[in-house]
C-alpha cells in the first residue's frame, strides 16, 4: 500500500509540473506579442522621425512632421495593441471569416458578400479626396510596417489569438479602413429589422393594437398603412420567434440593439465658464476589448485627441484645440426592403414598373475551414442586392414566387463618409465641420458640435428621396415593381435636419425623435429613445448655467424616468391596499415590495432591491399582456416598452384591451394583470436572490458582461478574456445600460456607453474622456482592463494636448526612424 501511494505521489507530481511546464511556455509564447513601448525602430514608409509618448494610462500621443507620418505613426499604434481585433473586423468585411472558423459563420459570410461590402470599399477608395487617400495610405503603411517587426522579431503573430486561429496575414490595404466603416454601418442599423417585425406582427393582430406594441415615438401620427396581408395575399402569420442575429461574429444586431448615445452641448451664456462645454458618450456591444481606442494626433491644423476605431484613422469623437464635435445614433430611415416577383417563365428575371429584367448575377467563392468551399450565386436588382429568406429573417415575409432586395444608402460605391471624417478633424469651427458633414453618406449620425463660441447639431448622412405615394411609407416591405415605391435617388444636404446657435442655449439629443416633419421628409418613423430625453431636459432646466462637473453629472445620472411614470400608473390599485398578510406569504412579499417601490425615487442603483423589483415586474407584466396575441412573437418583445405599458395603463384608444386574456373566459382587468404579474417576478427573484427583498441588490442582475468576441464562449478562457463588473443604471437612464433581454440572466448589462467624453473650451485641457475596458487588446496586458474600473465608477481621464504633461506620466515612448 505504502509503494502505491508513493507511486501515486510521483504520478501527480509529475503531471503537475508538467501542467506548470506547459503553462510556462504557453505564458512565453503568448507574452512574445506584448508590445515594447520604450523602444526604437527604422521602419521603411515615412520621411522624418516620429514620437510616440504613451501616457500613464497606454493613450499615445502621435508627433510628426506631416500630416502623412502622424496617420502613420496611428497605424502603428493601433497594430501594437489591437491587431486582432483589426484583423476580425476586416475578415467580417471581406466575408472571410469561414476560412479561420470554419462552417459557424459561413451565415455571417455568405451575408457579407451579398452586400459586396468590401467589392464596394474598393471602388470607393478612388472617390475620397488626395488628403484621406494620403492619410489611408500612410495608416496602412504603419499596420504593415508593425506587421512586419512583429514577423522579424518573432513576436509572437501580433496577437495571442493568432496563435489559436492561424491564418494568412495580408498587408492592410485602404480599402480595408473604409470597409470597417461600413460594417459599423451594419451595426448601427435595424431599419430592415423593424420592417420585417412590423410586417409580421401586422399578420397577427388588428391595426389599433399593432400601434400599441409599436408605438410611434409621442408626436403627430403616421396616416394609416395598408395591411401587409392585402400587398402581398401569399404570406401568411409565421408564428416562429423571429431570428435576426446573423449568427456568430456577425455585426446584425436585434431591433434595439444597433446603437444608441447621448450628446449635448451648452453656449457660454449658459456655462459657468463663460466657455462652450459639448458631453458625448456612445452606447455600442460591450466588449473585451471596447470598440473604442483613445488617441492624440498631432496635425498640421493642431493636435486632436479623442476616440478612435482601429483599423480607420480618425478620431471619431474628440476635440481639437478649437473645436468639439460628438454622435449620436440619427436613426434615419435610410433602408427600404423590397419584394421582387419573379419571372414564373424565366426565373433569371424580375418584374420591373417597365416589365422583366434580368437580374445581375455574379459567382462568389467562400473557402471553408476544413470542409469544401461554398459557391454563391450573388443577384442584384435595379433596388440592390436579393438577399435570401434566412438573413434578417426575410423568408417569414416573402410569398412565394418573390424575393426579398434591399436599398440601403451605405450600398455604394461613391460614399465619401471618410473623406468627410477626415476634414471634420481638421475643422476649426462650427461651419467648417457642418460643411464636411455634406460628404457623409453613411452611417447616419447627429453630429454635435461646439467651438468656443458657438454649438450647433447636424443631421449627417444620405436621406433617400421617397415618393409620397410610396405606399408602406419604406415602414414595411414594398412591392418593388411599383414605381411610386422605388427611392429617386438622395435628397439634398439642405433636408438634413440643423439645429445652430438655439435661442435657449442649450441642445441635446438622447436618439430621441428630433422633429415632426410629414412623409416623405420625415427623416424616421423609429426613434430610438422616448424615455432619456425627458430626464436629460430636467437636468438641463434645473440649472441656469452649467459646468463641467454638471455635464458629467448628467452623463451620469441613473434615475429611470420610464419607473417614474409607470410605477405610479401600474401600481395606482394596490400601493397600501389589501389586508395585513403573516410573513411568509405572498400576500406579505408583495406587500413588502410595494413599500420598497412606493418610497423609491427611480434611481437604477447597482445597491438598491427597488430596481430589481420595479425591472423583473415590468418584464413579467409586459409579458403577460402579450404572450396570447402574439404567441412565440413575444420572444422578440423582451425589453420593456414604456409607451406600450403607458397606452394599456391609459387606456389610450382602447389599448386596455391587451389586459384582457383572450383566451379565458373571464374578462381580466388592468389591475388583476398587475398584481398577477407582481406576484410571479416576486417569485421568481426569491428563487434567485432568497426571500428577503430588502437583500437583493440590482449590480446581483445588472451585471456589466465585455465578452472577448471570440474567446469569450470557450470554456475555461472566459475566466481571463471577459471583464464582469456590477453596475447601474437600467435601458432608460442617461447612464444607459441595455439589458440582455433573455435568459438566464435577463438583466445582464450587455450594451452601454464605451466612450464618455466632456469638452470645456473655457479650459481646454480641463476636458476628461474615458473607454470601457483598457486600451490593450491583448488579455496579459496590464492595460487590458484598467480603465474599466474607473469606467464603473464614473470616473475620467485627463484629455490634455500638453505634450509635456503626457511625457511626464509616460509608461514609453517609441520613436520610429526612416530606414
Amino acid at each position: 500500500m505504502f509503494t502505491f501511494f508513493r507511486w501515486l505521489v510521483r504520478i501527480f507530481t509529475g503531471l503537475a509540473a508538467v501542467a506548470a511546464l506547459g503553462a510556462g511556455l504557453a505564458y512565453f509564447f503568448l507574452s512574445r506579442s506584448l508590445p515594447d513601448y520604450n523602444a526604437r525602430a527604422e521602419v521603411p514608409g515615412i520621411e522624418a522621425p516620429i514620437e510616440i509618448v504613451r501616457n500613464t494610462h497606454n493613450v499615445p500621443h502621435v508627433f510628426g512632421e506631416n500630416d502623412a507620418d502622424v496617420f502613420f505613426g496611428l497605424g502603428y499604434v493601433h497594430a501594437q495593441d489591437r491587431l486582432w481585433q483589426m484583423m476580425l473586423l476586416r475578415r467580417t468585411a471581406q466575408g472571410r471569416l469561414s476560412e479561420v472558423f470554419g462552417t459557424r459563420t459561413l451565415r455571417t459570410d455568405e451575408l457579407m458578400r451579398r452586400l459586396d461590402i468590401y467589392g464596394l470599399a474598393q471602388r470607393a477608395v478612388v472617390h475620397q479626396d488626395e488628403d484621406t487617400r494620403a492619410a489611408l495610405e500612410a495608416y496602412a503603411r504603419g499596420v504593415n510596417a508593425w506587421v512586419q517587426a512583429v514577423n522579424d522579431g518573432a513576436r509572437g503573430r501580433g496577437a495571442p489569438e493568432l496563435f489559436l486561429f492561424p491564418g494568412e496575414l495580408a498587408l492592410w490595404q485602404p480599402a480595408d479602413s473604409i470597409a470597417i466603416l461600413k460594417i459599423m454601418a451594419v451595426q448601427l442599423s435595424d431599419q430592415i429589422q423593424r420592417e420585417v417585425q412590423r410586417a409580421r406582427v401586422s399578420l397577427l393582430i388588428e391595426p389599433e393594437r399593432l400601434r400599441d406594441i409599436l408605438p410611434d415615438a409621442p408626436g403627430s401620427g403616421v396616416a394609416a398603412l395598408p395591411d401587409y396581408a392585402s400587398l402581398f395575399p401569399g404570406v401568411t402569420p409565421d408564428m416562429r420567434p423571429l431570428r435576426f442575429a446573423g449568427g456568430p461574429l456577425s455585426p446584425v444586431r436585434d431591433v434595439g440593439m444597433a446603437g444608441a448615445s447621448n450628446a449635448f452641448a451648452a453656449a457660454p451664456r449658459r456655462s459657468a465658464s463663460g466657455g462652450t462645454l459639448l458631453a458625448s458618450d456612445p452606447h455600442l456591444g460591450l466588449t473585451a476589448p471596447a470598440v473604442m481606442y483613445l488617441a492624440r494626433l498631432e496635425l498640421s491644423t493642431g493636435g486632436v485627441i479623442g476616440a478612435t476605431i482601429p483599423g480607420i484613422p480618425v478620431v471619431l469623437l474628440g476635440r481639437s484645440e478649437v473645436l468639439g464635435w460628438g454622435l449620436t445614433t440619427a436613426y434615419l430611415d435610410d433602408t427600404d426592403v423590397y419584394i421582387e416577383q419573379i419571372n414564373p417563365e424565366n426565373s433569371l428575371e424580375y418584374r420591373t414598373p417597365d416589365g422583366w429584367a434580368e437580374f445581375e448575377t455574379r459567382r462568389s467563392i467562400i473557402r471553408v475551414k476544413d470542409n469544401d468551399p461554398m459557391t454563391l450565386t450573388l443577384r442584384w436588382t435595379e433596388n440592390g442586392p436579393v438577399l435570401p429568406g434566412a438573413h434578417y429573417d426575410l423568408g417569414s415575409v416573402t410569398p412565394p414566387g418573390h424575393v426579398a432586395s434591399v436599398a440601403w444608402t451605405m450600398l455604394t460605391e461613391q460614399n465619401t463618409s471618410m473623406t468627410a471624417a477626415i476634414r471634420l478633424m481638421r475643422a476649426q469651427n462650427v461651419d467648417e465641420a457642418i460643411a464636411s458633414g455634406e460628404l457623409v453618406v453613411a452611417p447616419a449620425q447627429n453630429l454635435m458640435l461646439a467651438d468656443q463660441e458657438r454649438i450647433a447639431m447636424q443631421t449627417v448622412g444620405r436621406m433617400p428621396r421617397r415618393d409620397a405615394g410610396h405606399l408602406t411609407q419604406g415602414r414595411m416591405p414594398a412591392a418593388g415593381w411599383i414605381g411610386e415605391n422605388r427611392w429617386n435617388g438622395t435628397l439634398p444636404y439642405t433636408s438634413n435636419p440643423r439645429f445652430v446657435d438655439p435661442d435657449g442655449g442649450i441642445l441635446g439629443n438622447t436618439n430621441n425623435k428630433i422633429l415632426d416633419r410629414p412623409f416623405p421628409l420625415h427623416v424616421s418613423h423609429d426613434w430610438g429613445d422616448t424615455q432619456r430625453i425627458n430626464r436629460w431636459l430636467r437636468l438641463m432646466s434645473m440649472r441656469e448655467v452649467h459646468t463641467r462637473d454638471s455635464f458629467i453629472e448628467a452623463q451620469l445620472d441613473t434615475v429611470s424616468q420610464a419607473a417614474r411614470t409607470l410605477l405610479p400608473l401600474v401600481a395606482a390599485d394596490l400601493w397600501f391596499s389589501g389586508e395585513a398578510a403573516p410573513t411568509g406569504t405572498r400576500a406579505h412579499l408583495r406587500q413588502q415590495a410595494l413599500n420598497l417601490l412606493a418610497d423609491w425615487n427611480g434611481e437604477m442603483n447597482e445597491h438598491l432591491p427597488e430596481p430589481l423589483i420595479y425591472a423583473a415586474w415590468m418584464r413579467e407584466l409586459q409579458f403577460r399582456l402579450i404572450r396570447d396575441r402574439l404567441g412565440p412573437l413575444t420572444g422578440n418583445f423582451t425589453r420593456l416598452e414604456p409607451v406600450f405599458i403607458e397606452r394599456v395603463f391609459n387606456d389610450t384608444e382602447g389599448a386596455s384591451d391587451w389586459c384582457n386574456i383572450i383566451q379565458s373566459s373571464q374578462r381580466e382587468s388592468c389591475t388583476e394583470i398587475a398584481q398577477m404579474a407582481l406576484d410571479a417576478a416576486l417569485v421568481w427573484l426569491s428563487e434567485r436572490y432568497g426571500s428577503n427583498p430588502e437583500s437583493w441588490r440590482w449590480g446581483d442582475a445588472h451585471m456589466a458582461t465585455h465578452r472577448h468576441s471570440v474567446l469569450g464562449e470557450v470554456t475555461g478562457l472566459g475566466f481571463f478574456v471577459n471583464i464582469r463588473q456590477s453596475t447601474s443604471g437600467g435601458d432608460h437612464t442617461l447612464m444607459r445600460g441595455q439589458t440582455a433581454g433573455t435568459d438566464p440572466d435577463p438583466f445582464a448589462n450587455i450594451h452601454g456607453a464605451v466612450y464618455r467624453g466632456v469638452y470645456d473650451f473655457a479650459d481646454p485641457d480641463s476636458s476628461v474622456f474615458i473607454t470601457s475596458t483598457g486600451q490593450s487588446g491583448h488579455p496579459l496586458s496590464r492595460h487590458y482592463d484598467d480603465l474599466g474600473d474607473l469606467w464603473r465608477r464614473g470616473e475620467y481621464l485627463p484629455m490634455s494636448l500638453d505634450p509635456d504633461l503626457a511625457r511626464g506620466g509616460a509608461v514609453g515612448i517609441t520613436l520610429l526612424e526612416p530606414r
